[in-house]
């Protein structure tokens, strides 16, 4: 099992929207980085934990925990002229974005907000901490998942 950390604009679809969808699922849709989607594509499996990130919001944070329940398969919304994520380029037969499925585990009680996690020796090198990083799908290694989990007080 591997630990991702996923980001999401909080008023477009935050951890709280997940916790209503039907069964905790959703579909991670609209990644047009093609470094997030080889991620999605080549490593994410299924079984593996996602970190929740609020993205765009006060405070930027880390909200919840989820397990990938389906792997990559082509991202639907690239072939529809409707979807704000469309990309005539993207062909069904050929696709060029991947989306996974998660399932909601656990919301955080208490927000781990980006800025307190940079006082954390333990997450001094967590990709989400580097300046300038901006993937919406990051590698998050075992030692900074366990140190996450513990500050969360994750159950």
């Amino acid at each position: 099992m591997r630990y991702w950390l996923f980001k999401s604009e909080a008023d477009c679809y935050s951890i709280q929207d997940l916790s209503r969808e039907k069964k905790k699922t959703t579909f991670w849709d609209g990644v047009r980085n093609y470094q997030a989607r080889n991620f999605l594509r080549d490593d994410v499996r299924k079984g593996d934990r996602v970190f929740f990130y609020h993205s765009h919001a006060d405070p930027l944070a880390i909200v919840g925990l989820c397990e990938v329940v389906k792997e990559a398969y082509a991202d639907h919304t690239a072939f529809d002229p409707e979807e704000k994520h469309y990309d005539a380029k993207s062909k069904a037969d050929d696709p060029t974005w991947y989306m996974v499925d998660i399932k909601l585990l656990e919301i955080f009680d208490k927000p781990l907000a980006r800025d307190d996690l940079k006082s954390v020796p333990e997450l001094k090198e967590m990709e989400l901490l580097k300046r300038g990083s901006r993937l919406s799908i990051q590698p998050v290694s075992d030692k900074e998942a366990k140190t996450l989990l513990k500050l969360a007080g994750s159950k």
